[in-house]
């Protein structure tokens, strides 16, 4: 008989040990029975282990999947650095198939890139320094120098991996990587079919396919021979996880690069602060096009001043196309009683609900819970309901209604469901179907849009105002990533409504964003990342007061801990959400180790730990 132990995919138990009668190699995915349990649970061979005193259960079936050495290594440190089972870990990769053999494969490449002297200089750079940052202008031509570090590494029988934002998977991207890659290349995101993945994971293995672009769950794939990892527009942080294990797909690959010696590319026209204070990097600030900007300030206050609708007017005037963004989608974000001054919540969260008048509902964007248009305040009975800050439907409301002969559409999470859909609307734009595209961040994830001269940016002050020590390098990367899309190609118009002008004016007229960088880093010097590691512990329950007396005792023991700073504690922005109670401790410190140990020692069910938060 032989004893292994085993981690439970997906599971946030520890270890287990089971036997066999049959010798099993270690990182086998097999299936086990578990206490009151009818379906069989997947499980992953960690280690063989001497015959246990307690009396262990067989392992029901071994798989033709396993998990190699890189994988398990790279999950280990998962589990130890985020904070979460090894199951947990290594449920977020998909595994090899043993019934899978590499074959010989012929690649053709069809690549006509001709790299300008600057390009060549920042590919240069990337090949010499193994792992850069290319810092790179929106239009100066980043995708063509990922497409020549690609094509050096499937020339040298390699793989490579370029991730991107969920949304920034263009249809754009997807035809130029095809056009010069052919067959060899597959997309991968949470939208494809299981049967296609299927094929795609095949194809991987035998060796037919030699690029992978997709999402961030594309770089946990069984990759035979992976040379290069490209992580576009990596300041984003949608490449941060929201669900256990709370990863940063981004900080992960600068680790799994350095790891396992594959050559690695970050890029951006926002770097990062992090990634610009640690890893070496290329500014490639000369633009393909000749390209000017000029950036206008409106003091209106989330709504279409007569200032904008002019400027939209004269655009459309001259047959260019506007992009209007705004950081809230549905008509309107709050409901507020101009009586009691309260604001119609969601039962089930502590949050305002959002109007959406073509559904005739409130509805809560955290649990999803919907409900009538109340016609008064449902808290005092007699008042009379305002809408205040305004949102992307809304505003396409209104466009319809002041250029009734033009044809506006909204592009946001409501809207545009799949990728079918993006790829509709995104086509229609490109032809010059659509006049007026209104949208939220969505706009910003790197759309080429050949025709906008005029992009309106209304509510940017909500996101400079937020309560995080990242609210000015978000909303000033932003801000420069939605002007991007205008003007491309020669001369483009941003009109920017705010109150925060002076700051806004001096990044984008009179400094430039890598000023910024350097200015923010010097500012968060010994008090935020990333000089030193913050961690947000949040606890939940359905009952608010066990909640509380279960984060009124960990103040204490952290409190008393050394090496480790309690920043604040008390009641989440969002206090109540899906029907529990939410309270938070953000700690910091410099001292990794430290962190790390303070973090694994909280074992209470009620908490859920986010290390590296991005609060």
């Amino acid at each position: 008989m032989f004893y292994y132990e085993l981690a439970l995919l997906k599971s946030p138990l520890a270890n287990l040990t089971y036997q066999s009668e049959t010798q099993i190699e270690i990182g086998t995915k097999v299936q086990v029975k578990l206490q009151r349990r009818k379906n069989l649970n997947d499980a992953v061979v960690i280690k063989e282990v001497e015959k246990p005193s307690f009396k262990c259960v067989n392992i029901e079936e071994i798989t033709s999947e396993y998990y190699d050495d890189k994988m398990l290594q790279v999950s280990n440190f998962i589990s130890q650095y985020y904070v979460s089972s090894l199951g947990e870990a290594l449920s977020i990769y998909n595994a090899y198939n043993s019934e899978y053999k590499a074959q010989e494969n012929e690649i053709k490449i069809d690549c006509d890139i001709n790299l300008s002297k600057e390009q060549q200089e920042a590919f240069d750079f990337l090949n010499n320094k193994k792992q850069a940052l290319l810092f790179a202008n929106t239009g100066s031509g980043k995708t063509e120098i990922y497409i020549k570090v690609i094509e050096q590494h499937i020339k040298e029988g390699k793989q490579a991996v370029l991730l991107m934002p969920e949304i920034s998977l263009t249809p754009q991207m997807q035809k130029r990587l095809e056009k010069v890659f052919g067959e060899s290349i597959a997309i991968w995101h949470s939208k494809i079919t299981k049967k296609k993945k299927e094929t795609i994971l095949q194809g991987l293995q035998e060796g037919s396919i030699k690029l992978i672009a997709g999402a961030r769950s594309a770089l946990f794939l069984p990759y035979s021979n992976l040379g290069a990892i490209i992580v576009d527009e990596e300041h984003d942080e949608s490449y941060k996880s929201d669900s256990k294990p709370r990863l940063h797909t981004k900080d992960l690959s600068i680790y799994m690069a350095k790891k396992l010696d594959i050559q690695l590319v970050l890029g951006s026209a926002t770097a990062s602060a992090g990634s610009f204070s640690k890893v070496p990097f290329f500014r490639l600030d000369k633009t393909f096009y000749d390209t000017s900007k000029q950036y206008e300030f409106d003091e209106g206050e989330s709504c279409l001043t007569s200032k904008i609708v002019n400027k939209i007017g004269s655009t459309l005037d001259t047959d260019n196309q506007v992009i209007v963004f705004l950081p809230t989608r549905a008509n309107f974000k709050y409901q507020i009683c101009t009586s009691c001054g309260k604001s119609v919540e969601c039962p089930y969260c502590s949050v305002s609900m959002s109007l959406h008048k073509n559904s005739l509902a409130l509805k809560c964007h955290y649990c999803g819970y919907a409900q009538r248009i109340p016609e008064t305040c449902p808290s005092c009975k007699t008042g009379i309901i305002h809408n205040l800050r305004v949102g992307t439907a809304q505003i396409e409301e209104e466009l319809k209604e002041i250029f009734p002969q033009k044809v506006v559409k909204r592009f946001d999470r409501d809207e545009v469901r799949t990728d079918k859909q993006l790829k509709t609307i995104l086509n229609e734009f490109n032809k010059g179907e659509i006049d007026i595209l209104v949208g939220t961040q969505m706009l910003s994830k790197g759309h080429d849009y050949h025709n906008v001269k005029l992009a309106v940016v209304i509510g940017i002050d909500s996101v400079l105002n937020m309560n995080s020590y990242k609210a000015r390098e978000r909303a000033l990367s932003l801000l420069i990533q939605i002007s991007g899309r205008s003007g491309r190609k020669g001369d483009g118009e941003v009109i920017i409504q705010t109150k925060n002008e002076e700051f806004f004016n001096y990044y984008l007229n009179e400094s430039n964003y890598q000023d910024f960088l350097e200015t923010e880093l010097e500012f968060r010097e010994d008090l935020y990342p990333p000089y030193l590691k913050m961690a947000k512990i949040v606890f939940a329950h359905t009952n608010g007061i066990k909640v509380k007396q279960e984060l009124d005792k960990y103040i204490t023991i952290l409190k008393a801990r050394e090496n480790i700073e309690v920043v604040g504690f008390g009641e989440c922005a969002i206090f109540k959400m899906a029907n529990k109670y939410r309270y938070e401790i953000v700690i910091r410190s410099k001292n990794v180790k430290a962190m790390l140990t303070t973090l694994h020692s909280v074992t209470s069910p009620m908490a859920s730990v986010d290390m590296d938060t991005i609060y």
